[in-house]
This record gives structure tokens, sequence and C-alpha cells, in this order.
């Protein structure tokens, strides 16, 4: 390993490797872009598909538009494990948010989707050795746990009021004592059509998304941000400590 330091950095004293380098990979990126370009079109240009591939956001999507959101909702769900724990991801889709922003984090982490491709996908993508995707409907699949983490991003809004509030039941079933459920969704447009074809319900505000997690927990946060074409609805419910209440935050209020 030293040899091969003394090597590099005789090189490098030698040739412009760092420019090369540097080259080298912002080629490669403009590559990529393109091949994701074609990608999306193909798979959104004239229909919305059951999962999105998160590697799009990645590599073309954040790119040409600037929209940090996926990576925020990675970040905010990330921000509730309860570190060293099981982790439930509902409706996982690609596996994108459960294998980079959850499975470092958790003892173990299942992801549960109803859609054999986006489980194939998953697959494919595992990074880590603790995580696991299984096919399944979550309204009749959910696994018994106990689950100290629960994450259900992007996919309360596809389930209608009645679907909603029996998952919600059951998700409390099967977490443990302190656990805590977190997630996304969206508001409803102001134009009055929903944002995807495939949603069932989607929440008028705040309260609206608030009521269906009050009679399960002591404890719900929910905020909100705002984008050009959307507003996003961030939730944490638990009978534990908030995420943003607990002993890993030092907050002070005047």
């Amino acid at each position: 390993m030293n040899f091969v330091r003394w090597a590099l950095s005789t090189t490098k004293k030698l040739f412009p490797l760092v420019f090369l380098a540097r080259l080298m990979s912002r080629a490669a990126r403009k590559v990529s872009f393109l091949v994701h370009w074609f990608q999306f079109n193909v798979e959104w240009g004239t229909d919305n598909p059951e999962f999105f591939d998160h590697q799009l956001d990645l590599h073309y999507q954040w790119t040409r538009t600037g929209n940090s959101l996926p990576m925020e909702r990675g970040v905010h769900s990330s921000m509730a494990l309860v570190g060293g724990g099981n982790t439930l991801d509902l409706a996982c889709g690609d596996g994108f948010f459960t294998n980079y922003f959850y499975a470092l984090r958790s003892k173990s982490v299942v992801g549960v989707d109803f859609d054999p491709v986006a489980i194939r996908q998953a697959k494919k993508n595992v990074i880590l050795s603790n995580v696991n995707f299984i096919l399944g409907d979550i309204r009749k699949d959910i696994p018994d746990g106990p689950f100290d983490n629960i994450v259900w991003d992007a996919a309360i809004e596809h389930f209608t009021e009645t679907e909603i509030k029996a998952l919600v039941a059951r998700i409390k079933e099967v977490m443990a004592p302190e656990g805590i459920l977190s997630g996304y969704t969206v508001t409803e447009a102001e134009h009055g059509h929903k944002h995807l074809h495939q949603h069932e319900y989607e929440f008028h505000d705040k309260e609206d998304l608030l009521r269906f997690f009050e009679p399960h927990f002591r404890n719900v946060h929910v905020y909100e941000t705002v984008f050009p074409n959307r507003t996003n609805l961030y939730f944490y419910a638990t009978d534990g400590k908030l995420p943003l209440r607990s002993d890993r935050h030092l907050i002070l209020e005047r």
C-alpha cells in the first residue's frame, strides 16, 4: 500500500493525473445524464409507472432541475431512525431510500412492495447484507415485527381514507413500544387535479394528515416544505420522543 501511494504521488508530480481524472469524471457524468434522460423519457414520457427509479434523480433530474426533494425525503426519515434498531420500509419501490438512507444505521431493514418489478430492481441495488426485500401488498402483508422504525414514504396517498385508517392501526400493532413512524406525502394541488393518477387521497393540509395519526399516537409532528410545483408534508408519529425533541438535539426556544 505504501508503494502504491508513493507511485501515485510520484506520478502526480510528473503528469497531470488530477486534471485527467476530473476530465474523465466530468465526461462520465455527461454520458450518464444522457442515458438517464433517455430512460426518463421512455418511462415517463407517456405514462406514470407504478414506481420511480430514483437513480434518475441522481443522474438526471437533480442536475436538470436543481430540485433536492428526493434527498430531502431520505434525510427526513433517516433523522428519525433509532440507531441499531429494526426498520420496516413500507411500499419501498426501487429500494433507493432503503439502501442509501436506512440500512447503514439499522440492525436490519425489511422493504415491502407489491410491484414485482420494483422488488427485483431493489434486490439488484442492495449494498449491505442487513437489507431484505419482500413482495407483498401492505394492506395485508405487513410483517409482524416488532419494528423500532417504520417508514411510509411517498405512499400513504396511494390509499383510500378507509385503507389509511386501517394501515395506521396495523402499523401501531407491529411497532415497538417507543418506535417511530416517519414519512412523506404531498398536499392536493391548487388546480384540483391529482399529482399522479395512482393517488387515491391527497391531503388538504397538515391538519388533514394529523387526524389519521392522532387516535393512535401520543406525539405527532407534521411539517411542510414548499417547492415550486408542490407542497410536501412530512410526519413523525410515536409514543416515545419525537426526533427533534430527543437528546440528540439542543434546542433554544424563546
